[in-house]
């Protein structure tokens, strides 16, 4: 999943953006409202989150720029503000959540989470692709009920192809999704990931998930 910061205090963006990462989410920040702006209407984003006090353009005019062109993933707004009518005017303006600062990361995480979850394409916290349990809460990859190491980028990568099986997905597709804004795209990355996924999730006697479309890209699919 990759996920959208627009905050103008760059330790907090980047607070966010790290801890985000490590859970294996791929994020961008931007620290105005243009900026986000434009990173959200050159890039696919899962889920945004958005300040709403921005120089350039606030928060609330940008979820509703965001909404009126189109953006329709889930929006989250963090505020100094804890007043009612604060909190309204930013979800009459299109977001899902508010969340006020200070907050704790594991909260904004679990909302996070929650958004995500609702999403028509995000309906469980488990996905599976024949034997393959793919655990979304607890971050665990099982098949054939033994637990498989991924690293967070292995379990990203896979957690992409799953909610994807059945369909050819592109190199561009997955860095889009699964990496952030510098990933180098003449680099080979993303073949060396899906190898180490070969080696943990298709090692052995079972059934094949993870097959090359010669020209095209990736598939996963269990039949």
């Amino acid at each position: 999943m990759r996920i959208l910061i627009v905050e103008d205090e760059k330790k907090i963006a980047e607070f966010i953006r790290r801890g985000l990462k490590e859970e294996g989410y791929a994020a961008d920040a931007a620290f105005d409202g243009p900026a986000g702006l434009l990173l959200a209407e050159e890039n696919p984003y899962d889920l945004a989150i958005l300040d709403v006090m921005l120089p350039g353009m606030d928060g609330v005019t940008l979820c509703r720029k965001l909404r009126a062109g189109g953006f329709a993933a889930p929006i989250m707004m963090l505020t100094a503000k804890d007043l009612v009518e604060d909190k309204v005017k930013g979800l009459d303006s299109g977001a899902n959540d508010y969340l006020t600062k200070p907050f704790a990361f594991e909260e904004l995480l679990a909302r996070v989470r929650a958004l995500l979850r609702k999403t028509p394409s995000q309906p469980s916290t488990t996905l599976k692709a024949g034997d393959l349990d793919l655990d979304l809460l607890a971050h665990k990859a099982r098949r054939a009920g033994k637990e498989l190491i991924l690293s967070a980028k292995e379990f990203a990568l896979l957690e992409y192809l799953m909610r994807n099986q059945g369909a050819i997905v592109t190199r561009t597709m997955i860095s889009e999704h699964v990496w952030d804004i510098n990933f180098d795209t003449a680099t080979n990355v993303i073949d060396v990931y899906i190898n180490y996924l070969r080696r943990k999730i298709d090692a052995g006697p079972s059934k094949k998930l993870i097959h090359t479309v010669r020209g095209k890209g990736y598939i996963l699919k269990a039949s």
